[in-house]
């Protein structure tokens, strides 16, 4: 299955987690979007708030200069 990827590097909170929320809303259950985000603040709370809206993380991955996290649509 293809996955969507998301590029939300520079996106400050909580813009990343809506736009995340919202893009995850337009895909078929099951769908993997790659979501790529910040150190600090974006990493610590777009996973958070995604699990609290019921979404299922695949994976989280430092990639270095950002982070790629998976998250399966509902």
């Amino acid at each position: 299955m293809n996955k969507k990827k998301l590029d939300l590097r520079g996106t400050p909170c909580p813009i990343n987690f809506v736009r995340s929320k919202l893009q995850l809303e337009k895909m078929s259950s099951g769908e993997i979007l790659e979501i790529l985000l910040d150190s600090g603040e974006p990493i610590e709370q777009v996973p958070n708030s995604l699990t609290i809206e019921g979404y299922h993380l695949e994976s989280i991955e430092d990639l270095g200069e950002y982070f790629s996290l998976c998250v399966q649509a509902k």
